[in-house]
């Protein structure tokens, strides 16, 4: 049983129970960091040079950057980084995918935690210490940070993606993507610290599950009566999309295997997931009964205005709070996006789930 209340602690304090870069290395985990990557070639210097920024004692670590098979630059980056950091190794994925690449990852580790780190984001110098400080006076089977999201680019659409998804009213009760106060025992964190150890009991990432595996292994986690531990002291930098057709993908795929999940018997979703899928067919169900009973487009009509209100009040007070104008006009359509593409997702991957076969054979669209 985990314990209820966890009580914070700075990085200052993480020396104090021996975990901090003043310890002895030899006392500490050896680490694996595994990093899945794909066409990263944008992204993974800053990537690379914040891990390799960490406090934690370079001999205690090392550096799997699991790749895709990437046709830009990205693996002759790696190659140079390995070439002067021997910590650092670049290990082929044929199969591309996300949880291929953990799995691969956790084999091929020297280390008894394993710590999955995103091409796609940076991290501040005491990530890996602050995971492994909390792990250990905690032993919970997953701890993880917040995602404080940085825009794709430097546009207005892009600060409002990013203002979006850092509300309640874009992201739910997520608070890997919200926020959270203090540490807390949650269904989820960013992007994940286990001992290798743990695999063995509630198995390894489901390779089937191209997104959602993370959701997954949580739930086993959890169905284990393991703990997933969110620290909002720990803080990772994501880039989130930088434009609406990138975002409009990005959250109908999202939605897709918020249900399309079922198809394998996994319970790798939660509830807030399935929302967007209640809103678009309270919606979209009163119009097609409209055919037969033609008053019943009232309802599509007074639901879609006091979405349309909320969504108003509250890309006002946002714009009010980051005192940008820009966002008021543009948040209505950031949340509408995210929403509608998210249940339409979710809608078509269930269809998918009850027809024969496995037709999503990917994160972020469809192959024959």
């Amino acid at each position: 049983m985990k314990p209820q209340t966890v009580e914070a602690f700075s990085a200052s304090e993480v020396a104090t129970i021996g975990l901090g870069p003043k310890a002895k290395a030899e006392t500490l985990p050896y680490v694996t960091v595994v990093v899945p990557c794909r066409n990263e070639e944008k992204h993974i210097v800053r990537c690379l040079e914040s891990i390799l920024a960490n406090d934690y004692p370079k001999e205690r670590l090392e550096i799997l950057v699991v790749d895709g098979m990437s046709e830009d630059g990205t693996r002759a980056v790696v190659k140079s980084y390995g070439e002067r950091h021997g910590m650092i190794r670049l290990v082929d994925n044929p199969e591309k995918h996300i949880p291929v690449a953990m799995n691969l990852g956790i084999r091929n580790a020297r280390g008894e935690t394993i710590i999955k780190m995103d091409a796609h984001s940076t991290y501040q110098e005491d990530h890996i210490s602050l995971c492994v400080a909390y792990q250990e006076k905690y032993e919970a089977e997953n701890v993880g940070g917040v995602c404080k999201m940085a825009p794709g680019a430097d546009t207005a659409v892009a600060r409002a993606i990013v203002a979006g998804l850092g509300h309640r009213f874009g992201s739910g009760n997520a608070g890997i993507k919200v926020g959270v106060e203090k540490p807390t025992w949650s269904d989820t964190a960013a992007f994940g610290c286990f001992q290798k150890e743990l695999f063995t009991r509630v198995g390894y990432f489901d390779e089937r599950l191209l997104s959602s595996s993370d959701m997954d292994m949580n739930q086993r986690i959890r169905a284990a009566g393991g703990g997933i531990l969110l620290v909002p002291e720990i803080v990772i930098r994501y880039c989130a999309d930088g434009d609406l057709r990138s975002f409009w993908r990005h959250n109908f795929a999202d939605g897709v295997w918020a249900t399309y999940v079922l198809k394998f018997g996994s319970k790798g979703w939660s509830w807030r997931h399935w929302a967007p899928l209640g809103l678009v067919m309270s919606v979209l169900a009163p119009l097609a009964l409209s055919v037969v009973y033609p008053k019943s487009w009232w309802v599509s009509a007074i639901i879609a205005g006091i979405y349309a209100m909320s969504s108003l009040l509250v890309s006002t007070q946002i714009g009010r709070r980051e005192k940008d104008a820009v966002l008021l006009p543009l948040l209505p359509l950031i949340f509408g996006i995210r929403h509608l593409a998210h249940g339409l997702g979710a809608w078509f991957g269930l269809l998918l789930a009850i027809l024969p076969g496995y037709h999503w054979k990917s994160r972020r669209g469809m192959r024959a």
